[in-house]
């Protein structure tokens, strides 16, 4: 199979998923030394993969690209998908610093565990086209599970993979890779499920209001995004109110007290608020009333809430507002 006396070497884009495990797997099999490649932003991690590569033994590298990722996701060419999930441009994206590396490494192709009409968006075969002519390695792209309903790629016609070895998977039915799952003796494996929270609805909305709000975006404020309610008093300010203990935990690791202003209920246990970056001036009042409507307190009886600007601190008095009363200004 192989024309050169070196061995040849893919580098594979890896989710932690079953495809993902498969296609590496596929290729070893033909004595092709593969390793995988994982990106992590704040909308989605790289566990699954670590696990994958515990597992198969298949080496991993992790990049953490959130500043790239930022500059596709505020504008990608293809759009969104139905919410803030730009599919297609992210995989463009992600195998084009893949190709990087391959180019930089010494890699033959690169490859992924997508198969053809698994996903009816993102994996037609218009779509796996886009990737790769965007990737800016056209050619260089290689499916392993669904490789024989594709074009043959390079790698295959110089004979660096056999592509009689490869397979031509189609459609969302997962019996073919369960199958092989289990020739394989592969049998720790994560349901197929989304994690990336592009695809979220209500992470999304507050994904958008971000963008349309905040001209700059910090990772802080991405994992903000995560956690609590999030209410827009106005243009330019915005409040997280916890749920939990365990939220407002979650909500002050990502505080910067020289820009942010916290808010905290006196005499009655109550949320962790949140206002980045401070607001407007005159929106610490209401503010200050949604906190104290989320504690126990009366709603005619004013409560003490701790205001802690960068500058210091200090009390406002305030009559609790009710949650319902202040839906409307939810993110």
């Amino acid at each position: 199979m192989n024309r050169n006396h070196k061995k040849t070497k893919g580098l594979g884009l890896c989710s932690g998923g079953l495809d993902s495990i498969l296609a590496g797997v596929v290729l070893r099999e033909q004595g092709i030394h593969v390793e995988w490649i994982t990106f992590e932003t704040p909308f989605f991690a790289a566990d699954k993969a670590r696990k994958a590569s515990k597992m198969t033994g298949i080496p991993l590298r992790a990049e953490r690209i959130t500043e790239t990722y930022l500059k596709m996701l505020k504008n990608p060419p293809c759009g969104y998908g139905k919410h803030m999930n730009p599919c297609l441009d992210c995989h463009a994206l992600m195998f084009r610093l893949a190709g990087q590396v391959m180019a930089a490494e010494g890699f033959d192709f690169l490859f992924s565990g997508e198969v053809l009409g698994q996903r009816p968006m993102s994996q037609t075969r218009p779509s796996l086209r886009y990737v790769e002519k965007h990737s800016g390695y056209d050619g260089y792209l290689i499916r392993p599970l669904s490789a024989l309903r594709l074009e043959e790629s390079i790698p295959e016609k110089e004979g660096l993979v056999d592509r009689e070895r490869l397979l031509g998977i189609t459609g969302r039915g997962r019996k073919d890779q369960i199958r092989l799952a289990r020739q394989y003796g592969i049998v720790d494996y994560p349901a197929p499920a989304g994690g990336c929270l592009l695809t979220d609805k209500g992470y999304s909305n507050r994904l958008r209001d971000l963008f349309e709000h905040q001209e700059d975006t910090l990772e802080r404020d991405l994992e903000m995004l995560k956690h609590g309610r999030h209410f827009r008093l106005d243009a330019h300010t915005k409040i997280v109110v916890g749920r939990t203990k365990a939220d407002n935990d979650m909500i002050q690791g990502c505080i910067d007290p020289a820009e942010d202003t916290i808010l905290k209920t006196m005499g009655f246990p109550g949320p962790l608020v949140v206002m980045p970056k401070g607001g407007a001036q005159g929106t610490v009042p209401l503010a200050a009333a949604i906190c104290a409507g989320y504690t126990k307190a009366p709603v005619n009886q004013p409560v003490g809430v701790m205001v802690t600007f960068p500058a210091g601190e200090h009390t406002v008095e305030i009559l609790p507002v009710k949650p319902g009363s202040v839906s409307k200004l939810l993110i």
